[in-house]
């Protein structure tokens, strides 16, 4: 019996330290800091076209997991509302615009009813700077909705 429950011990750590390390992405280590600074600076490594990407899924082995989702029920509200930012930030570059609203609402699309839930306090930084564009245009242009 002892024996068994060594060899179990010994595979869950093995296990845990396996997701620990493969898992331990800059991101993560910002928002179990809890920390705005450190996930911004760690964001600021990203690919402009991979930032959305790298606040929204990390896959450890077959398993993906949501820094965001992360952030929301451990309780840190601080890197949750970085993210959040982050997303709702409108960026460019010669080519094209880069914006998260789209990539957060297809990899979370209760994300209003689990921040309503969880954490009522990112309500406000995801309101804010969200933004509703019409499908059709008219003589080139586009209705906006731009919720301050």
């Amino acid at each position: 019996a002892e024996c068994a429950f060594r060899w179990s011990l010994d595979l869950i750590s093995r296990i845990l330290m396996r997701v620990i390390s493969e898992g331990s992405t800059i991101v993560m280590r910002a928002i179990n800091a809890n920390s705005r600074k450190q996930l911004r600076r760690a964001v600021g490594c990203a690919p402009r076209g991979k930032r959305a990407d790298w606040l929204l899924s990390v896959t450890v082995g077959t398993q993906s997991i949501s820094p965001l989702m992360w952030a929301v029920e451990t309780g840190n509200l601080d890197a949750g509302a970085a993210i959040i930012t982050d997303l709702m930030t409108i960026r460019a570059d010669r080519d094209r615009y880069y914006y998260g609203m789209d990539a957060l609402f297809s990899r979370h699309p209760d994300i209003i009813q689990r921040l309503c839930l969880d954490a009522p306090a990112l309500l406000q930084p995801l309101l804010d700077g969200l933004i509703w564009r019409s499908r059709l245009t008219e003589q080139g242009q586009r209705r906006v909705i731009y919720f301050v």
